[in-house]
Parts: structure tokens; C-alpha cells; sequence
């Protein structure tokens, strides 16, 4: 019984995520291609690779963005780049990436 609530609940949490604009996500996200554009991108500071995100999952995009925006996850430039974004726009950059096929 706790499962089945559990997993309706998670499915209408996700029903609840706003539409994301794909053409709307493209425009906002050329700061993000800056980047995240890049083949093998390598940041010198902290050293890492940096991850593409064409054809990446649409949800984890979102989730990602919002925890930078909140804090939880730390980076500071994507914190910065995340920080004055909406809900809205969040969902547009992620429907924009899971768009493109790689």
C-alpha cells in the first residue's frame, strides 16, 4: 500500500513540472553553451571535465539547475548562472537540451 501511494505520488510530481519551451530554453541557453557547448571541455579551476548536456534526461536538468539555484549542489559559477532563473526557465533550458540529439 505505501509503495503504491509512494509511486502515484512521484508520477504526479512530475505531471506537475511545468512544460517546458524548447524554442524559449534555446534562446536562454546560449550562456549555457559557453561551456557545456564545448567537446571535451576541461575547466582549469576546479579541474573537471565539463559535461556536455545535449540529449541529456530533461528531469535531471531541472533538478540539477534548481539545487545550484538553491545552494544544495555546490559550484559557484553554476550557482551564479542558475540564480536568477524561474521555474519557467528551468524547465524551458531542460526541455531545450533533452531536445537535441547528439
Amino acid at each position: 500500500m505505501k509503495k503504491t501511494l509512494i509511486s502515484m505520488l512521484m508520477l504526479l510530481s512530475f505531471q506537475t513540472m511545468a512544460a517546458g519551451d524548447v524554442e524559449n530554453g534555446k534562446k536562454i541557453a546560449y550562456t549555457c553553451t559557453g561551456c557545456h557547448g564545448i567537446p571535451f571541455y576541461q575547466n582549469t579551476f576546479p579541474s573537471y571535465h565539463v559535461p556536455r548536456l545535449g540529449g541529456q534526461n530533461e528531469a535531471y536538468i531541472a533538478a540539477a539547475l534548481k539545487a545550484y539555484r538553491s545552494g544544495e549542489r555546490n559550484h559557484a559559477t553554476m550557482q551564479a548562472q542558475a540564480g536568477n532563473l524561474t521555474d519557467q526557465d528551468i524547465a524551458d533550458i531542460a526541455a531545450y537540451f533533452a531536445s537535441i540529439k547528439e
